[in-house]
């Protein structure tokens, strides 16, 4: 056997896994997207997300609405592709 055989059964799309909430520590499944924009640095058209799940919504909101970055909150869509966005996500 070599290595290319290896890689025969493995061709196709990676598994999905559940979008996961942005709150440090917090491994809960996100049903929300916070879209933000930070206006020193980004343009104002785009938006980054965080995800949250319904226990951190509000924390991470408030997070974002004190330092004047928060834009909007929105529901994941069921298939937990985050959507607005044209960077995906990160802090």
């Amino acid at each position: 056997m070599n290595i290319f055989d290896l890689a025969a059964g493995t061709a196709g799309p990676p598994p999905a896994t559940a979008a996961m909430c942005s709150r440090k520590a917090c491994r809960s499944e996100a049903s929300w997207q916070l879209l933000w924009n930070n206006p020193k640095i980004h343009t104002p058209e785009r938006r980054k997300i965080w995800l949250a799940c319904g226990e951190h919504r509000g924390w991470l909101e408030d997070y974002l609405q004190t330092r004047g970055l928060w834009k909007e909150t929105v529901v994941l869509p069921s298939d937990n592709e985050p959507g607005p966005a044209p960077d995906g996500q990160d802090g």
